[in-house]
């Protein structure tokens, strides 16, 4: 295995310990473990926890942007209501089988709040993705596309962790895509008018 997949493979395992066991659980010998890699893997590309959490940021930010690539190769159109109907095809796909990285996400996002020397990695990891949002909606129009990227990422934010870990969310089964694409299409109106 080459150095960058290695890398990889130790950032996933790492993002995949903090979905399961949270931030507390994110120990150099929980990553070998869950990596499958020999005792000292870990440590010798990641040397402190503070890099390994770095490493997170930017492994969420590359496949974060990957996605989104896909899904706009894939499903995007240059009108609302297809760009809707394929947002809400890759939200759903955040809500189920990228359920663990959305989690681990939320829970590297709040370690941020409290650990400046993380600030910077977290920020240059979300500039990614909002940089595909605020081009998207200049392709569909939006007056102030960048303005109009920051309220998009926040209410998708805010839908995915009222699903995964708000109030109800264990009571509640993720929502189908017939059931998001409404609401995708009246976040992406508003984003648009704004």
């Amino acid at each position: 295995m080459s150095l960058p997949d290695r890398r990889d493979l130790i950032a996933d395992a790492a993002l995949s310990t903090v979905a399961s066991a949270g931030l507390r659980g994110l120990t150099h010998r929980a990553v070998d473990t869950a990596a499958g890699l020999p005792a000292g893997s870990t440590s010798y590309y990641f040397r402190t926890r503070s890099a390994l959490i770095s490493a997170c940021y930017l492994r969420l930010a590359e496949l974060t942007v990957a996605d989104v690539d896909r899904w706009q190769a894939e499903h995007g159109g240059t009108d609302p209501d297809s760009a809707a109907e394929a947002l809400a095809v890759l939200l759903h796909q955040w809500l189920t089988v990228g359920r663990d990285r959305q989690l681990a996400r939320f829970e590297l996002s709040l370690e941020a709040t409290r650990r400046p020397e993380l600030r910077a990695d977290l920020e240059t990891a979300g500039l990614a993705a909002r940089s595909r949002a605020t081009a998207l909606l200049a392709a569909l129009g939006a007056s102030r596309p960048a303005q109009a990227a920051d309220l998009l990422v926040a209410w998708t934010d805010g839908l995915l962790y009222d699903r995964l870990a708000g109030a109800p969310a264990a009571s509640r089964p993720a929502p189908d895509v017939t059931e998001l694409t409404p609401a995708v299409r009246r976040m992406l109106a508003a984003a648009l008018a704004a």
